[in-house]
C-alpha cells in the first residue's frame, strides 16, 4: 500500500473540498490556474528531461494565468451570457498563442524550432484550455453541485483501476503498449467504480439538497468522464514514454508515477 499517496489524498481532498464549498468564482478561477501552472510546469519539465523540444514556457504560463484572468474582462457590451463570452475568449487565446509561438520562432535566430513550438501550443491546448472548462461548469446553475461529478469520477476511475489491479490480479490483459500497468479488466473497473459512486452522490443530492437529477443521464455522463479521464492518462503516458522517463516530478507524493 502506498502510503505516501494516502497521506497526499487524507490532506490535500480536504483542501479541495474547502475550496469548492467557500469559494466565490474569483477564488475557483485563481485555484484552477494555479493548478493549470503546475501542470504545464510538469509538461513542459517532460520534454526538457527527455531532450526532445525545448518549449517556449512563457507563452504557456501566461495561458494558465489567464483562467484567473479572462472573467474579468468578459463581454460587458454584448447580449452573450458571461460563460459563452469566456468560451469565445479561451479560442481567441488559443488563436493568439499559435500566432505568438510563430512570432516568437521567426525572431529566434533558429534557436527555437517547429517541434518546440508544436510542443508548447500543444500544452496550451492540453492544459489551460481544458482546465479553463472547470470554472465555467462552477459558475453554471448548480455548478457547486455539477462540478464534483468531474472531480468524483476521474478520482473514481483512477481508485477503482488501481485496486482492481492490486488485489484482483487483474493485469492479465494489457490495455496497450503506452501504458503497461494498466489492463482491461481495470479500466472497466475504474468506469464502474466512476458510475457508482456519481450515482451514489446523485441520489444524495436528491434527497438532501432537493436536486431533481437523472439518474440514467448521469450513468450516460459518468461513463463518458470515465473515458475521457482515461484517455488522458493514456496521453500523458504516452508522453512520458516519447520522452524516456519514469516521473513526470515527485511534486505531489505517492502520485508522481501517473500509474503508467
Amino acid at each position: 500500500m502506498d502510503i505516501k499517496r494516502i497521506l497526499t489524498t487524507i490532506l490535500g481532498f480536504p483542501l479541495i473540498v474547502a475550496i469548492m464549498i467557500f469559494g466565490n468564482e474569483n477564488v475557483i478561477d485563481v485555484f484552477f490556474a494555479i493548478v493549470a501552472l503546475f501542470a504545464i510546469q510538469e509538461y513542459f519539465g517532460a520534454f526538457e528531461k527527455g531532450k526532445r523540444a525545448k518549449p517556449i514556457k512563457w507563452i504557456g504560463y501566461l495561458a494558465a494565468i489567464s483562467i484567473a484572468v479572462l472573467r474579468l474582462f468578459h463581454m460587458q457590451s454584448t447580449l452573450i451570457d458571461v460563460d459563452t463570452d469566456m468560451i469565445i475568449m479561451m479560442f481567441c487565446l488559443v488563436i493568439f498563442s499559435v500566432f505568438i509561438v510563430f512570432f516568437h520562432i521567426l525572431n529566434s535566430g533558429m534557436k527555437t524550432n517547429i517541434v518546440d513550438g508544436a510542443v508548447t501550443v500543444l500544452g496550451i491546448l492540453y492544459i489551460p484550455v481544458l482546465i479553463m472548462f472547470m470554472p465555467i461548469i462552477y459558475s453554471q446553475k448548480n455548478g457547486n453541485i455539477l462540478i464534483w461529478y468531474v472531480i468524483i469520477c476521474g478520482w473514481a476511475t483512477d481508485v477503482f483501476a488501481y485496486l482492481a489491479g492490486k488485489f484482483l490480479n487483474t493485469r492479465k490483459h494489457k490495455f496497450s503498449k503506452i501504458s503497461p500497468n494498466k489492463s482491461i479488466e481495470g479500466c472497466i473497473a475504474g468506469a464502474i467504480g466512476a458510475v457508482v459512486l456519481s450515482l451514489v452522490y446523485t441520489f444524495v443530492c436528491n434527497t438532501y439538497l432537493y436536486t431533481h437529477i437523472s439518474y440514467i443521464y448521469i450513468i450516460l455522463i459518468s461513463l463518458f468522464l470515465s473515458i475521457i479521464g482515461q484517455v488522458g492518462d493514456f496521453a500523458a503516458s504516452s508522453i512520458k514514454r516519447y520522452n524516456d522517463i519514469k516521473d513526470y516530478s515527485t511534486l505531489i507524493p505517492g502520485h508522481r508515477r501517473n500509474n503508467g
